[in-house]
Protein backbone atom coordinates (compact mmCIF):
# COMPACT_ATOMS: atom_id res chain seq x y z
CA UNK A 1 0.00 0.00 0.00
CA UNK A 2 1.21 3.50 -0.68
CA UNK A 3 2.19 5.68 2.24
CA UNK A 4 2.01 9.44 1.92
CA UNK A 5 5.18 10.85 3.47
CA UNK A 6 7.01 14.06 2.60
CA UNK A 7 10.31 12.16 2.93
CA UNK A 8 9.27 9.94 0.00
CA UNK A 9 11.82 10.37 -2.79
CA UNK A 10 10.09 8.30 -5.47
CA UNK A 11 7.47 9.29 -8.01
CA UNK A 12 3.82 9.88 -7.10
CA UNK A 13 1.32 9.71 -9.95
CA UNK A 14 -2.31 10.78 -9.66
CA UNK A 15 -4.46 9.85 -12.63
CA UNK A 16 -8.03 11.09 -12.94
CA UNK A 17 -10.64 9.48 -15.18
CA UNK A 18 -13.99 10.95 -16.24
CA UNK A 19 -16.81 8.65 -17.32
CA UNK A 20 -20.56 8.10 -17.22
CA UNK A 21 -22.16 6.06 -14.44
CA UNK A 22 -22.94 3.42 -17.08
CA UNK A 23 -19.25 2.66 -17.68
CA UNK A 24 -17.87 3.38 -14.20
CA UNK A 25 -17.82 -0.21 -12.94
CA UNK A 26 -16.44 -1.53 -16.23
CA UNK A 27 -13.63 1.01 -16.03
CA UNK A 28 -12.93 0.15 -12.39
CA UNK A 29 -12.78 -3.54 -13.33
CA UNK A 30 -10.39 -2.79 -16.19
CA UNK A 31 -8.12 -0.72 -13.92
CA UNK A 32 -8.19 -3.34 -11.16
CA UNK A 33 -7.28 -6.06 -13.66
CA UNK A 34 -4.45 -3.94 -15.04
CA UNK A 35 -2.97 -3.59 -11.54
CA UNK A 36 -3.50 -7.22 -10.55
CA UNK A 37 -2.26 -8.78 -13.78
CA UNK A 38 0.41 -6.37 -15.00
CA UNK A 39 1.24 -3.07 -13.28
CA UNK A 40 2.06 -4.40 -9.80
CA UNK A 41 4.63 -6.76 -11.33
CA UNK A 42 6.57 -3.95 -13.04
CA UNK A 43 9.98 -2.84 -11.76
CA UNK A 44 9.74 0.07 -9.37
CA UNK A 45 6.04 -0.26 -8.55
CA UNK A 46 5.38 0.43 -4.86
CA UNK A 47 1.61 0.59 -4.47
CA UNK A 48 -1.64 2.18 -5.62
CA UNK A 49 -5.18 3.03 -4.63
CA UNK A 50 -8.30 3.41 -6.76
CA UNK A 51 -11.10 5.78 -5.67
CA UNK A 52 -14.53 6.34 -7.22
CA UNK A 53 -16.81 9.28 -6.45
CA UNK A 54 -20.39 8.76 -5.26
CA UNK A 55 -21.90 9.82 -8.58
CA UNK A 56 -19.75 7.26 -10.43
CA UNK A 57 -18.49 9.90 -12.86
CA UNK A 58 -14.85 10.06 -11.74
CA UNK A 59 -12.12 7.69 -10.68
CA UNK A 60 -8.89 8.84 -9.07
CA UNK A 61 -5.86 6.58 -9.12
CA UNK A 62 -2.98 7.27 -6.71
CA UNK A 63 0.21 5.33 -7.37
CA UNK A 64 3.79 5.40 -6.15
CA UNK A 65 6.87 4.37 -8.05
CA UNK A 66 10.52 4.05 -7.07
CA UNK A 67 11.47 6.39 -9.91
CA UNK A 68 9.85 8.42 -12.68
CA UNK A 69 11.61 6.25 -15.28
CA UNK A 70 9.96 3.10 -13.89
CA UNK A 71 6.49 4.62 -14.33
CA UNK A 72 7.31 5.84 -17.83
CA UNK A 73 8.69 2.43 -18.85
CA UNK A 74 5.49 0.72 -17.68
CA UNK A 75 3.33 3.27 -19.51
CA UNK A 76 5.26 2.81 -22.76
CA UNK A 77 5.23 -1.00 -22.70
CA UNK A 78 3.21 -2.76 -25.43
CA UNK A 79 1.03 -4.42 -22.76
CA UNK A 80 0.07 -1.13 -21.12
CA UNK A 81 -0.43 0.63 -24.45
CA UNK A 82 -3.00 -2.04 -25.37
CA UNK A 83 -4.67 -1.76 -21.96
CA UNK A 84 -4.81 2.03 -22.29
CA UNK A 85 -6.71 1.68 -25.56
CA UNK A 86 -9.38 -0.35 -23.73
CA UNK A 87 -9.36 2.08 -20.79
CA UNK A 88 -9.70 5.04 -23.15
CA UNK A 89 -12.81 3.49 -24.73
CA UNK A 90 -14.51 3.40 -21.30
CA UNK A 91 -13.99 7.04 -20.32
CA UNK A 92 -14.32 10.48 -21.84
CA UNK A 93 -10.81 11.43 -20.73
CA UNK A 94 -8.00 10.46 -18.41
CA UNK A 95 -4.88 12.27 -17.37
CA UNK A 96 -1.87 10.93 -15.44
CA UNK A 97 0.05 13.70 -13.66
CA UNK A 98 3.35 13.26 -11.79
CA UNK A 99 3.57 14.89 -8.37
CA UNK A 100 6.04 15.41 -5.55
CA UNK A 101 4.81 15.03 -1.97
CA UNK A 102 5.32 18.43 -0.35
CA UNK A 103 3.45 17.92 2.91
CA UNK A 104 1.70 15.03 4.68
CA UNK A 105 -0.71 15.91 7.47
CA UNK A 106 -2.56 13.76 9.93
Amino acid sequence: MPTIDKEFTGQTVITTFEMTPGTAQDLMDELTNAYQEFIRHQPGFIGAGLHMNDAQTRIANYSQWRDRKDFQAMLRSPEMRERNRRISALCSRFEPVMYEVVEALG
